[in-house]
């Protein structure tokens, strides 16, 4: 399978660029309002679609006017960036996703502070919950692709599109409900696998050269809690793990000529963070086993741990470090961001190196707490402290 080339932002090499996005943006309060209406059937869905059109425009020209390298639709269709999988099949014993769900979940928040995952259990939408299975799921409403042909259409700037990854669904998977429709979970995510191997090729027949994987599972390998709620579980956590690599590879090999990312987190709830804990214990094989050419990570507070992991990263890759945070209003410092990269490149090339924010602003409809202004400023931020230190 091919990429077509259509012009000359085809010609740059995404594999290298130095500025990034993770992908959502704040959704504006028109594009909230309609869904609210839409929810409740006072608008069409063709009424909340243009809605939406606008509000990706404006989100492309945002990215566009600060200068990023690479920009995304904002994903503002989804109403939580899981949905780009749990949205996208049928087969899930799972409820219908509203805004008012989501702001339900988040009452009561309190910004900076470890989200209750527990929440995360309840019913719900599929894989922003974690759900059974009634049937084995089939794609029914390939969101990725229709979201990704209108970006491209708007974009002079190449666009990227993010999929939850094999890793997080399977975390969100309730197998031990779903044993009438998958023996286990070795034969659930040959579903998935292949689901998502027939989303990314509609992606790349449409064009698409740079396919971001969001997985934020992979932190939960390093957070005691979420080691004890998969062994109180009856799970392996390194079974897991193991099996998760194995997935994530299988879904984006043999498609030559596209760029893919891998974007791990701590969670991005309202301000909130779900785990901590250093790459370390599973960095050699993460990154080694692993085929994606640019590794997105979370490094703007402790929680991440040091950059001394980044040393198992192989030659030819690049780590997208996240060191601004979407969580807080307030804006670093282009000293400190200077400083860190400076310090990361202790322990890998500069070359090897790029910046972004450290997760979406939204990665669901409620959006953390900050401004417009404070997300347009810290985009601005990552793109100038990538020109004064790769130029």
């Amino acid at each position: 399978m091919t990429v077509p080339e259509t012009g000359a932002a085809n010609e740059l090499d995404l594999t290298e660029i130095r500025t990034d996005v993770v992908g959502s943006l704040l959704r504006p309060s028109g594009v909230k309002e309609a869904r609210i209406r839409f929810d409740d059937g006072a608008v069409t869905a063709e009424a909340l679609r243009e809605i939406e059109d606008d509000a990706v425009r404006e989100a492309v020209r945002l990215q566009e006017s600060v200068g990023l390298d690479v920009v995304t639709d904002g994903e503002m269709r989804r109403l939580n960036f899981q949905d780009s999988f749990g949205a996208s099949v049928e087969g899930y014993d799972a409820n219908r996703s509203t805004l008012q769900a989501y702001e339900r979940r988040v009452e009561g928040a309190a910004p900076g502070r470890r989200w209750d995952i527990r929440q995360m259990h309840d019913s719900g939408t599929a894989v922003s919950h974690r759900r059974p299975a009634k049937s084995r799921l089939s794609l029914v409403h390939n969101l990725p692709v229709e979201e990704y042909r209108f970006v491209a259409g708007v974009a002079a700037t190449p666009a990227k599109v993010s999929l939850i990854g094999p890793d997080r669904i399977s975390q969100r998977f309730a197998y031990e409900s779903s044993t009438a429709v998958y023996r286990d979970m070795g034969d659930f995510l040959c579903d998935v696998v292949a689901i998502e191997r027939q989303i990314v090729a509609s992606l790349v027949d449409a064009g698409c050269r740079y396919v971001q994987i969001d997985a934020p599972g992979f932190t939960a390998y390093v957070d005691p809690p979420s080691l004890a709620q998969m062994r109180d579980r009856g799970e392996d956590p390194e079974q897991n793990f193991v099996r998760s690599l194995e997935a994530e590879a299988a879904v984006i090999a043999d498609f030559p000529g596209v760029t893919f990312g891998i974007h791990l987190c701590r969670g991005n709830q309202r301000s909130m963070w779900h785990r901590e804990g250093a790459y370390d214990a599973i960095a050699e094989r993460l990154f080694n086993e692993l085929p994606h050419q640019r590794f997105l990570l979370e490094y703007d507070t402790e929680r991440a741990g040091s950059f001394a992991p980044l040393r198992y990263v192989p030659k030819g890759r690049v780590v997208v470090l996240g060191l601004v945070s979407t969580k807080v209003p307030e804006l670093e410092t282009l000293d400190t961001l200077k400083r860190r990269i400076g310090e990361a490149s202790r322990y890998i090339p500069l070359d090897q190196l790029a910046i972004s924010p450290q997760c979406g602003f939204a990665s669901d409809v409620v959006g953390n707490l900050l401004s417009a202004d404070d997300q347009k400023r810290k985009l601005e931020r990552v793109v100038e402290t990538a020109r004064q230190v790769w130029g």
